[in-house]
C-alpha cells in the first residue's frame, strides 16, 4: 500500500488497517512454522505497511500535541 493512500485515511481507519495487517502477519507466521508458506515475499511487505501506518499515526499524534 502506498503512503499517499494511507495519508487519506482517518486515524480510526489507520488503526483498523494496522489490526488487519497484524492478523495477516500472524497467519503468515503460522504458515511459516507449519512449513507451508505460499508467498514468502509477503512478510517484508506486510511489515513495511505496518511501519508506514505507525509512522503516520505518530505524525498525526504530533500534530495534535503541537
Amino acid at each position: 500500500m502506498k503512503i499517499q493512500e494511507l495519508r487519506n485515511l482517518s486515524t480510526e481507519e489507520l488503526i483498523q488497517k494496522e489490526k488487519e495487517l497484524k492478523e495477516e502477519l500472524f497467519k503468515l507466521n503460522m504458515q511459516r512454522y507449519s512449513g507451508s508458506v505460499e508467498k514468502p515475499h509477503m512478510f517484508s511487505s506486510v511489515k513495511k505497511d505496518i511501519a508506514r501506518i505507525r509512522t503516520l499515526l505518530n505524525e498525526k499524534k504530533e500534530k495534535l500535541n503541537g
